[in-house]
């Protein structure tokens, strides 16, 4: 057997439809049988090594309308501590771009809500970044910070965190994803699915409407704390998208 039959077993899968993830998992057997067969000294060579298996499609981001996210933040209720807190929450992390991590990791002292309001962020890697933060964010978290904060804080030790629990510790990761899971249910919002809202996903929105507003791609690179800035031009390939959506249903002569 030589390395043309194997690249031919290849296309073949994929001229008979098979999904590039499910031809990539029949290739890696192929490689193995033959390593194994070499391995074993029941084949003199291994004409599989230099097959590469394809390379699964890139998924885009799936971010929300700006009109899915008013309404998601618009869910929890601004007269009750707990509701305080869940809208701060979700506007600090479309407002800033936050990882959810970067949003529950965040201390008071992070923050600067007077002049020149922002937040220092704690990314991957031990990287920090100085994000602004919003008008809308900022109005938020003043009133969670005024009128609930304090209230949560009685019953905890003192933790410099600035989104609490209502034990007054520190918001957890997955409670900070249960709120807005709620929130999207409470909205119509997919919680299941390949498209289920995540906390994730308003980081995608505000990359892509940042995008989408002209910002630079190496200005949303620094704003969302990629190393590389090819991390970040998967957000440019959702805008693309978009402006074709825009084309074919606006241009006379695009059908």
């Amino acid at each position: 057997m030589r390395p043309a039959h194997v690249t031919g077993h290849l296309a073949r899968l994929r001229e008979e439809g098979l999904a590039s993830a499910s031809a990539a998992r029949a290739i890696s057997a192929v490689r193995g049988l033959h390593r194994f067969a070499v391995r074993e000294r029941l084949a003199a060579q291994d004409p599989a090594s230099e097959v590469r298996p394809p390379a699964p499609p890139k998924r885009l981001p799936k971010a929300l309308d700006t009109d899915q996210v008013g309404r998601l933040l618009a869910v929890p209720d601004p007269e009750s501590p707990l509701g305080l807190r869940d809208r701060a929450l979700l506007e600090f992390l479309y407002g800033t771009g936050a990882r959810i991590s970067e949003a529950v990791g965040a201390d008071i002292d992070d923050l600067e809500l007077e002049t020149d309001p922002g937040v220092i962020l704690r990314g991957k890697g031990g990287r920090t970044r100085l994000v602004p933060v919003g008008g809308y964010a900022r109005a938020a978290l003043q009133a969670y910070l005024v009128r609930a904060r304090p209230s949560l804080a009685e019953s905890g030790r003192g933790t410099p965190a600035v989104f609490l629990n209502a034990r007054g510790g520190r918001l957890s990761r997955q409670s900070a994803w249960t709120v807005l899971h709620r929130c999207a249910l409470a909205v119509g919002l997919p919680v299941d699915g390949p498209y289920a809202v995540s906390p994730h996903t308003l980081r995608h929105s505000y990359a892509t409407h940042l995008l989408d507003g002209g910002a630079d791609v190496r200005v949303v690179q620094e704003l969302l704390g990629h190393a590389s800035v090819t991390t970040t031009q998967v957000y440019t390939l959702v805008t693309v998208e978009r402006l074709r959506e825009v084309y074919a249903t606006a241009h006379p002569r695009a059908r």
